[in-house]
Formats: C-alpha cells, sequence, structure tokens
C-alpha cells in the first residue's frame, strides 16, 4: 500500500507540500490514526482512569514474587508510552514508560478480545495507552501486567529516533528536548536533580530563619552586576527597562527597610557570550544576612553546599569529569594577587606595571577596549587561573575597581572585602562585605559612569533611589550569589551548561 496516497484520498487532509514532506513511516501512521478513528476509537480521549503511576508499579510491587503477586490478585490501571512491541500471533509483549521507569505488558487476544486486538495492530511505538489489567511475574522474574484492556491516549505521528546517541546533530536534543526526555533517561534524571536540589535550597535557607522574596524582572536601571543588559520598552508608560541582571539592590533595598535574612532563587538575563559555561537566561540564588560579613558568607557556603551534597548525592564527594572533587572543610582560601602569580606564572613584577597587565589583557579579550587596571587583572585571572581550581577554593581580596558594591578591605584599600568560589574551573559563587556607606557608593557609581562614558557596556549605572536607600541605613550586611546552573552541572556531571537547562537559548535554524 502506498500510504501517501491513502493520505492523498482525503482520509487526513494533508497539504501537497505537507504531504511531500513526510517520510513513509510517517505517513503511514497518520493512516493507522485515520482507521483508529474509523473504528470509533476516541482520538483525544478527556479523562484517563489510573491506579498507579509506572514507578510506583515498579516501586511497590518489583519485591514481590510471582506467587505473591498470584495471590493477592493486584488490580492497576497505569498510562505510559510505549517505547518497545514484540508481537507474537495472539500475544504481544510490549513496554511502557514515563521519564522515571519502564513496566512490561502481556497482551492476549483471548483477554482483551479479537477486535480490541485488532486495534493494537494500528498502534505504533511512541503511542500513549492506559492498560488495565493484574500484576504477574514472567519465568524470567520481570514484573508485567496482564492486560484485561487498555484505552488509547495519543498518537504519536513521528517515528522515536532508534540510535539516540548516535544522532549526529548534538544540538538536537536541546532543540527538541521533549524528545529527548522521552527516549533519554539520563536527561530526565539530570532535571528530576536540579528540581532536588533547588528544593534542598528553599528548605536550608527557610529552616535559618530566611524569608523568600520576588523582586522585579523589569527594571528602569539594570543594576546589581558589571554585565551587559537586554533592553525592552514598556509602551503604556512610555519608557525604556531592562531585563535584570542581579537582584541585588532589590534585595539590598529589603535590608534597609528591616528584614534582616532574605533570598530570592531568580532568573537573571545577560546581553552576552554563550558557551558551555554561559546561557544568557540563567539561575541564581542570591541571599542576604544583616549583621554579617563575607566571612560569614564563605562559612555558610560551605555549610549548604555540603548539605545539598549529602542530602542529594548521599556523600561529601562528587565526581566531575575525571575528577574527584572533595567538599571536606575547611576550603582552600587563597588571596587574588597570589593565586595570579602562583597559577599564571608570570613573575610578580610584571603586576606591578599597569601598562603591561592592561597590553597583556587586551591581546587575551581583542574584543574588549579600553580596559582598566583591574579590568585587566580580571581577564588574566579567568584566563591563567580558573581551569587550575578544580577543588573548592575561596579567591578573596579582588581589585576594589571590579568590586563597586563591596567594602573595601581593611588591610588594603584597593582591595574589595569579596570572594568568588571556584570549583571545577568555574566561578559557582560571589559574595560581599556589602557597601554601606552612601558616599562611597556614590563615588563608585560616578566612577562607573566615566567607564561607561569611555564604552564600556558592562559598567554600572548610577542607581541614586539605591544611593537615597543607603542613606537611610543599611547595617553591616553579608550577601552572595550562587549560579544553580552551573552547581547543578557540577552535581550531575555535565561539562555543558546547556545539559542542565530544560530549553537552552539556540540560534533558530531556517
Amino acid at each position: 500500500m502506498n500510504n501517501k496516497k491513502e493520505l492523498e484520498k482525503n482520509i487526513m487532509k494533508p497539504s501537497d507540500s505537507e504531504v511531500a514532506r513526510m517520510s513513509d513511516q510517517e505517513a503511514a501512521r497518520l493512516v493507522k490514526m485515520a482507521k483508529l478513528r474509523q473504528q470509533g476509537v476516541e482520538l483525544f480521549p478527556h479523562r484517563v482512569k489510573k491506579t498507579h503511576s509506572i514507578p510506583e508499579l515498579v516501586s511497590g510491587y518489583s519485591s514481590l514474587s510471582g506467587d505473591e503477586l498470584e495471590r493477592e490478585k493486584i488490580k492497576v490501571a497505569v498510562p505510559g508510552r510505549i517505547m518497545s512491541i514484540r508481537r507474537m500471533g495472539r500475544a504481544t509483549f510490549f513496554h511502557m514508560a514515563d521519564c522515571q521507569a519502564k513496566i512490561q505488558v502481556y497482551l492476549r487476544e483471548d483477554k482483551v478480545g479479537k477486535k480490541n486486538y485488532q486495534i493494537f495492530s494500528l498502534i505504533d511505538i511512541g503511542d500513549i495507552l492506559s492498560v488495565e489489567g493484574f500484576l504477574f511475574k514472567t519465568k524470567t522474574g520481570e514484573l508485567t501486567v496482564l492486560a484485561q484492556s487498555f484505552t488509547f491516549l495519543a498518537k504519536c505521528l513521528h517515528p522515536l529516533p532508534e540510535k539516540w546517541h548516535g544522532l549526529q546533530d548534538v544540538e538536537l536534543r536541546f532543540r527538541k528536548r521533549y524528545l529527548d526526555l522521552i527516549v533519554n533517561p539520563k536527561s530526565a534524571q539530570i532535571f528530576r536533580l536540579r528540581s532536588a536540589l533547588i528544593t534542598h535550597l528553599r528548605k536550608y535557607f527557610d529552616q535559618r530563619g530566611y524569608l523568600e522574596v520576588e523582586t522585579p524582572m523589569m527594571q528602569a536601571i539594570p543594576g546589581g552586576a558589571l554585565a551587559r543588559p537586554f533592553k525592552t520598552y514598556h509602551n503604556a508608560l512610555g519608557i525604556d527597562l531592562y531585563l535584570r541582571i542581579a537582584p541585588e539592590l532589590y534585595l539590598k533595598r529589603l535590608i534597609v527597610g528591616g528584614f534582616e535574612k532574605v533570598y530570592e532563587i531568580n532568573r537573571n538575563f545577560r546581553n552576552e557570550g554563550i558557551s558551555s559555561e554561559h546561557n544568557p537566561e540563567f539561575t541564581m540564588l542570591e541571599f542576604y544576612q544583616a549583621y554579617s560579613d563575607y566571612n560569614d558568607m564563605m562559612e555558610m557556603t560551605e555549610e549548604l553546599i555540603n548539605y545539598l551534597a549529602q542530602s542529594i548525592l548521599g556523600s561529601d564527594e562528587i565526581i566531575f569529569g575525571e575528577d574527584k572533587i572533595s567538599l571536606k572543610r575547611p576550603w582552600k582560601r587563597i588571596k587574588f594577587k597570589e593565586a595570579l602569580v602562583y597559577y599564571s606564572g608570570l613573575a610578580p613584577s610584571r603586576f606591578e606595571n599597569e601598562a603591561e597587565v592592561i597590553e597583556l589583557a587586551s591581546t587575551l579579550t581583542p574584543e574588549k577596549k579600553l580596559l582598566s587596571y583591574g579590568k585587566a587583572l580580571d581577564i588574566i585571572f579567568d584566563k591563567y587561573v580558573k581551569e587550575n581550581l578544580i577543588q573548592p577554593t575561596f579567591i578573596t581580596n579582588p581589585p576594589k575597581e571590579v568590586s563597586p558594591l563591596a567594602k573595601a578591605s581593611p588591610d588594603n584599600p584597593e582591595e574589595a572585602e569579596r570572594f568568588e568560589l571556584i570549583m571545577a574551573g568555574m566561578e559557582i559563587a560571589n559574595a560581599f562585605s556589602e557597601l554601606t556607606d552612601p558616599a562611597d557608593q556614590k563615588r563608585r557609581f560616578e566612577q562607573q559612569a566615566e567607564e561607561r562614558k569611555k564604552g564600556s557596556e558592562e559598567a554600572h549605572w548610577i542607581d541614586r533611589d539605591y544611593i537615597q536607600a543607603l542613606e537611610y541605613g543599611l547595617p553591616p550586611t553579608g550577601g552572595e550569589g550562587i549560579g544553580i546552573d552551573r552547581l547543578v552541572m557540577i552535581f550531575a556531571n555535565q561539562k555543558s551548561i546547556r545539559e542542565v537547562i530544560l530549553f537552552p537559548l539556540l540560534r533558530p535554524k531556517q
């Protein structure tokens, strides 16, 4: 039978161009769906009877013996997607699955009736059914549903990939995440891990008296980080708005207002490059605690990540690629300039010559012009130091110039009371002793404004309302941001951020 010709007989009435693009398998599936309708099968049912999910069956009854299942006569109604079919005349074995588990079903003509068994011949791999029947175990000991009836729930009109890991287009899993989840249980496991991590984050902070809050995602002045924002326009108000690059300044306004401990699990947007560690839209945890400083944040960060690892992985050791990362406390702490000298292999004297430092950084990032000394040091650090820091390491006291929201170190006014947590060669967290002096903050913003005039699209804007908030009094405060996506990368042993974001941003295909 020519399935495309049968389609052209108005079975489904696709357009000529749609028919031309169809594979033979896709045309055959449309024909089968039309035949299901002709047999009186409801193609798009409203409800489904369900007593168990597939994971509930597997976890609840796999330990029972065949004799126990025979005695208890456990009747079930379970839905799932068909992932394999083995037909044997008047009997068929097939597997149904969701993104967590699979269950075998045994379908016999004498149990479901001849008509229904013929209807099942129109079912394909990928279709979704609900099966009612009794549990038993086969001779090989596999938990199986002996079907008494089945209900059609949805037709899969495209064949599922047969050799998923052999696909040459690695981006296809990201572009069609629903397919990835259907056929790749490992991907589904990553996103369950991500969900568990966020659940435990909330539990950790809620138990310690933190208040979870929400702050604006559209802001008149983008602030809280040095990054280029996305710009939009509000028609009713007639003003430009920016997608937030960080919630920091709003969260510190809440500390001014009297909330002692706040946190937000937030979406941030930065109009910058895409890499294995960067997505323009990403998730961060930010938290602020009054009457604390960056030393308190370091202690808390060690405790938090240890808690997450023990709760989710059951261990304080994590395998990441070829490395074993130990979370045993205390973690290493090293000053920014000491790390630069040690890991770069450059003579200490080279870092004293500002012009030479800027020239070196310019060769590392030729797309960035008019670098300042502090920014140049930061670029050299990213190039030479980060990849060497596999075990969790706090890099403390970077240049104040690139830390416009942090207090200066009392030991060296050119350094900031700030740390970055580096793990697996990536920045995972960034924390400050928050700047509380409104006059100093105003000067820092003005210095950033000068950088903007010179052409820096990442320099911080002057936020006069925030300065006024500081004039009402911000107590000594420690604040921190932790990159959720990168933390999940480490916990899930994934080298690309796209593997841990359900729908990463990709360039559209024509």
